[in-house]
């Protein structure tokens, strides 16, 4: 692995990946489609290759494409951006304010959960393969994922974070996340050939995953008040005993990346995925980011590492694994994919809040559709235990995810245009 080959590779796409985004967006289409779009240009082989081997990204060895040496480097940035993009995201996200549509937002997740299952569940295994139950459990849990960092770098674009309708789709893509990971414990445990599942372990995940995300709101809306409040005292009380103290000053940016990385590993560790610990690491910081300019320091983080999430995105894609039949099913799975979390999760929005409009259950129920990386996840566990015999499925599942990805965001933009105009959007700018 030379470094001459790395800081080439990361210099196409960073460049490509920004220019792409600059000219979507002149276009009115969110940047981040841009972005994808390049990852799937990159990796489409002409004749014998690619942009994407060119970089070190792929190998072709007798026809079959495997992961090159400036992969990893490109996946751990990738998965580096969606977490900063996520604790960004928690930086303006304050717990009274997501506890304000709690009830609201586990609704939106719950009904976004078993209808999209249902879905993909019956499809696969009433029409497309018929009696392979397993497989159909493993794409009810990929429809039923949620890529929350697809819709907050839209929401982040619109600077709508404050939206009521922002905090829903945040919170009640945290529990969905939740719910997609015990859904996907429960369907790992049966995809044995007996079909078992162990009720310790899911019930262990279940409670491990619940209790770390309460503790870390209770935490987060409770305990960083007090102890912001009892660091001021101490203060107050030693200027007055000393009119030359000089407090100590923590680099709190320092502080907050050291907790970003460290509720992420704790979020992975536990089951979760790691972009709901950074999440979650980031709403500790929400009360006092502007006071510490936490958002605009983690905001030139973000700039740099999301774009490679996104392009990494579009790599996943395997255009020579598309078949027409493939296509069919494709477009199958894709509708009942926007089906059932457009309605599913407009409903639960409606259920949970009677005041919800027509405006805001189009923006719920846009903003819940992208499967994006956690899709593919899923897809790709389904792939390592069932083997190539599962292709066909994982293709779908990855065209599916990217799909979403891709329509979600432009929909998205154009359903907040309609109830929140351009010129009464606060600024980051504005703020005092």
């Amino acid at each position: 692995m030379e470094l001459v080959s790395i800081l080439l590779m990361l210099f196409v796409i960073f460049v490509a990946a920004k220019l792409a985004s600059l000219l979507f967006s002149k276009f009115g289409i969110p940047g981040l489609v841009g972005e994808i779009l390049v990852g799937i240009i990159l990796a489409i082989s002409i004749g014998d290759s690619s942009i994407a081997q060119f970089l070190g990204l792929y190998e072709i060895h007798d026809g079959v494409r495997s992961n090159g040496d400036n992969f990893e480097i490109l996946h751990v940035l990738a998965e580096l951006g969606v977490m900063f993009l996520l604790f960004s995201v928690g930086l303006e996200t304050r717990v009274k304010d997501l506890m304000s549509v709690g009830k609201t937002a586990f609704l939106v997740a719950l009904l976004g959960v078993i209808i999209p299952f249902i879905l993909g569940f019956i499809y696969v295994d009433m029409v497309y393969m018929q009696g392979h139950t397993q497989y159909a459990l493993f794409l009810g849990a990929a429809m039923v994922a949620t890529s929350v960092g697809i819709t907050a770098r839209v929401i982040k674009d619109k600077h709508l974070i404050d939206a009521k309708e922002s905090r829903i789709i945040i919170g009640a893509a945290v529990i969905d996340d939740v719910l997609g990971m015990i859904v996907l414990a429960i369907v790992s445990g049966m995809a044995g050939s007996s079909g078992d599942i162990d009720v310790g372990h899911i019930l262990l995940i279940t409670a491990e995953a619940f209790i770390f995300v309460i503790a870390v709101m209770v935490f987060a809306g409770k305990g960083v008040p007090k102890i912001h409040a009892a660091i001021q005292a101490r203060n107050e009380r030693k200027w007055k005993e000393d009119n030359n103290y000089v407090p100590v000053k923590l680099n709190m940016l320092a502080v907050a990346i050291a907790a970003c990385f460290g509720f992420a590993w704790l979020a992975e560790f536990i089951g979760l995925a790691a972009i709901i610990g950074s999440f979650l690491a980031g709403m500790i910081f929400a009360d006092y980011a502007f006071e510490w300019k936490l958002e605009e320091k983690i905001e030139g983080i973000t700039t740099f590492l999301v774009s490679f999430f996104f392009v990494y995105v579009g790599l996943m894609v395997d255009i020579s694994a598309v078949t027409t039949e493939v296509i069919i099913s494709f477009v199958a799975v894709l509708i009942l994919a926007i089906i059932g979390k457009y309605f599913g999760c407009g409903l639960g929005a409606k259920l949970g809040d009677k005041t919800t409009d027509r405006n805001s259950f189009n923006i719920i129920g846009i903003g819940m559709i992208p499967r994006g990386e956690v899709g593919i996840i899923v897809a790709s566990i389904g792939l390592g235990i069932f083997g190539n015999e599962f292709l066909p499925l994982y293709t779908i599942v990855v065209l599916m995810s990217v799909a979403t990805t891709i329509i979600a965001p432009p929909l998205l933009s154009i359903a907040f245009g309609k109830k929140y105009k351009d010129e009464f959007i606060i600024q980051p700018e504005d703020r005092l």
